[in-house]
């Protein structure tokens, strides 16, 4: 198409077009993004491995640039593939250098520890979950895209317009304000960094204590009696105003998501929600769900309901399956035929008779482990249900859930925190008497959790890249061994604001540990 467009302009013969490998984008110092907004769907609805292929080159031009990644640690069939991947890019690379000197490149790093990868159907359930933090319930009520949420004007204010110039037409002019006011929603809003991974529950006090703070710094310049100090205010005059405005801001955000969670069907919804992940008998929250479907509750929440009950129980019950069923196209419209039928597809909506569902590996019945998620059985193993949760002062990753740790980022506790998890799921300590800057390193995989994690779906693997002897001695005396190195961690098929929580929450306590 784009040799057809130079073509026509006449000028295809003077252009040269290269590929720009964009890959990777930033959206946070400790957030990169392929912004595949189809990803979860080519992998497992249209079974395209595109995204897996994107992610290989992305993390191979990480490699180039700072080393083998020295362990790969995964859980899933895809993040199986995707090592695989890397393996083979890695080999097509060294083929193709040689003859030449340049393979510092292909000797491990000295800056990145490892790299583990989650598949994201080794846990369904945890994105079925309402998120409960205040960047996961932003996204849950308005929608977060590109680090930006667009919301009504009236809930946030006006934007700031820029000053007129100073011309006879714009004096007396007002501009048009739109219906609509983009917010951005990143660590460039100073307020915003300490709010977004809070649960909601705290937000509204961590608010309360911002204003009364601003107010007493603004109020001090009544008592300003130097020069110095009157200068001083002036010089912080516009930080003043800039949080000032970020606080008027999410001050309206955070009380349009409270006209939200204090509703009565929000608190339906979560009650079901939190029966059905601590593993309460899902048929007596059947009469609940009919409820809603009464109600008129939009489909969506109707059907994230079904789908958790289904990943967490093995299945629903033909007969009630069948009546859900039957339900939903009645109130919602029979084109929902094909919604259901891609839910069943994906796996997320099945009969127990099913012989997907079927496949849970469970004790006694001899079917092997790693082809479903055993929700039951990992529960109790990894502790996912935490009774005494402090939102306040959060001392586990539950606390992201108030009370459901996330599958997904257990997982990556097996690998970096082993102590800590060890200690907090095998005895009968509490997350608040537990050393939670205990680790164990990605330098020593799985080991430890190799039972738990054979009753989650998918391969794992545990993989070790070595260079040569000379390219590793090399890189290790031109770089610094007492640095602290970086580990990465990639979800294959997405991942929620939830669990970015609970990954910098990890990240803040590994912060704390000795470089050895």
């Amino acid at each position: 198409m784009s040799d057809k467009i130079l073509e026509d302009a006449g000028v295809l013969g003077d252009v040269n077009i290269f590929e720009l490998p964009l890959y990777f984008v930033s959206l946070e110092k400790d957030l990169l993004s392929l912004e595949l907004n189809d990803s979860f769907g080519d992998l497992y609805l249209r079974k395209d491995p595109t995204p897996i292929f994107l992610m290989a080159k992305a993390l191979m031009l990480i490699q180039r640039n700072h080393g083998l990644f020295p362990r790969i640690t995964g859980k899933g069939d895809n993040a199986k593939r995707l090592a695989d991947l890397l393996t083979r890019m890695r080999q097509e690379a060294i083929a193709g250098e040689e003859g030449n000197d340049n393979k510092f490149t292909m000797s491990p790093s000295t800056t990145i520890e490892s790299l583990i990868v989650i598949d994201r159907e080794v846990d369904y359930a945890t994105p079925l979950l309402t998120q409960l933090t205040y960047e996961g319930l932003i996204d849950e009520v308005v929608g977060i895209h590109n680090n930006q949420a667009e919301i009504d004007s009236s809930i946030v204010g006006a934007a700031p317009q820029p000053a007129p110039q100073g011309s006879a037409k714009s004096i007396g002019t007002s501009v048009p304000q739109g219906k609509t006011r983009k917010i951005q929603l990143d660590s460039s809003d100073k307020l915003y960094v300490p709010l977004r991974d809070t649960n909601f529950a705290v937000v509204g006090g961590l608010l309360n204590k911002v204003a009364r703070r601003l107010k007493t710094d603004y109020e001090s310049r009544h008592g300003n009696k130097t020069t110095a100090e009157l200068r001083e205010f002036v010089n912080n005059l516009k930080g003043y105003q800039a949080e000032q405005q970020s606080l008027k801001i999410h001050t309206g955000l955070a009380e349009e998501i409270m006209k939200h969670t204090r509703t009565t069907q929000f608190s339906q919804l979560l009650e079901i929600q939190q029966n059905l992940a601590a593993g309460a008998d899902p048929s007596s929250q059947h009469e609940a769900i009919e409820e809603l479907i009464s109600r008129d509750a939009p489909l969506t929440e109707i059907l994230r309901l079904l789908c958790l009950e289904s990943c967490i129980s093995g299945g629903i019950k033909p007969k009630e399956l069948e009546n859900f069923k039957r339900l939903i196209l009645q109130a919602y419209g029979y084109q929902h035929i094909l919604t259901l039928d891609a839910l069943e597809k994906l796996h997320l909506l099945l009969s127990r008779s099913s012989p997907t569902a079927l496949m849970i590996p469970m004790p006694g019945t001899g079917v092997s482990t790693g082809t479903k998620t055993n929700y039951t059985f990992l529960r109790k193993q990894l502790r996912l249900i935490v009774d005494e949760v402090n939102e306040q002062d959060p001392n586990d990753i539950a606390y992201v859930y108030s009370g459901y740790a996330p599958l997904s980022v257990r997982l990556v506790q097996c690998i970096l925190q082993k102590q800590y998890l060890l200690s907090f799921t095998r005895g009968s300590a509490t997350p608040g008497n537990v050393n939670a800057n205990a680790g164990g390193g990605g330098g020593q995989g799985w080991r430890g959790f190799d039972e738990a994690v054979k009753h989650a779906r998918g391969a794992t693997f545990d993989d070790i890249q070595k260079g040569e002897d000379k390219a590793v001695k090399a890189r290790s005396l031109l770089t610094n061994s007492g640095e602290k190195k970086t580990v990465i961690i990639v979800f294959l098929g997405g991942i929620t604001y939830t669990e970015i929580a609970a990954l910098r929450f990890i990240a803040k306590k590994e912060e704390g540990k000795e470089v050895s």
